[in-house]
């Protein structure tokens, strides 16, 4: 193996084990078919915050360059009538993702809320509104023609926790193959659930947001999350939330 190619592997499994650190593991199960699992006494870890550097081009993972071989149809049949992890139990419907699949510019939210849960659909309810709005009336594209919304983990948490390190695990190969069927033009991940996920470390999203990171060689921009928006209302978070969005028009441009 080349040696820049095995320093950026360990590179980033040195994150993925910060992260796993992070949440409680202090071991791996070897074995395969065993999902971590949160250590006794501990309820839904909330994401830590590491202090990084705000480099706006950092790389991580390899590039796509090839064309796609799978479809979103293909994924969501693979996906199946999921029981990966506990999530399954409670949920009424799995909540794939929407929107063109085949659009330049994608939106990874945390997971599905009862709205969504109820309906099928991701960002349905009043953080989807508020969504909705960001695309259409901020960034003047339409929603399911110009855009393609998913989340992390595709059913529901109870009581709209943050997802565990289990599920977010369960389902990350299949956000993976998404990403990799749409080969969107760029990525904007909303809230640090989604933006840690996507970077394999916990993100400090308020220090982060507005940076230009790279996932699979796609442009990945971090930005708030329309349910903290709503929470934390203020001008200055609208501006910074549109101000991310007008440099992922900028991008798109190019």
């Amino acid at each position: 193996m080349p040696i820049r190619k095995r320093s950026i592997l360990l590179r980033d499994l040195r994150n993925y084990l910060t992260f796993l650190k992070d949440y409680g593991f202090s071991e791996i199960p070897s074995e395969s078919g065993v999902t971590l699992e949160l250590p006794s006494g501990t309820k839904g870890l909330p994401y830590s915050s590491i202090d990084t550097d705000k480099t706006s081009h950092m790389k991580t993972n390899k590039n796509i360059t090839a064309k796609p071989n799978i479809s979103i149809e293909n994924v969501r049949e693979e996906l199946g009538d999921c029981t990966r992890c506990n999530l399954h139990k409670d949920r009424k419907t799995i909540v794939f993702g929407s929107g063109n699949p085949h659009a330049d510019l994608v939106f990874v939210g945390e997971g599905p809320g009862a709205d969504e849960d109820e309906q099928g659909f991701p960002f349905v309810g009043r953080a989807g509104r508020k969504l909705t709005e960001i695309i259409e009336k901020g960034m003047n594209l339409r929603r399911e023609e110009d855009t393609y919304i998913c989340n992390i983990v595709k059913c529901r948490p109870p009581n709209n926790r943050d997802p565990k390190p289990d599920e977010i695990a369960a389902c990350n190969p299949f956000l993976i193959r998404q990403l990799q069927a749409i080969r969107p033009k760029a990525i904007v991940a909303l809230g640090k659930p989604a933006a840690s996920t996507l970077l394999g470390r916990t993100v400090p999203i308020m220090k982060e947001r507005g940076n230009w990171y790279e996932y699979e060689g796609i442009p990945l921009m971090l930005t708030l999350h329309p349910a903290y928006l709503l929470r934390a209302y203020t001008i200055e978070n609208r501006r910074n939330v549109m101000n991310d969005m007008n440099k992922v028009l900028t991008k798109l441009k190019r």
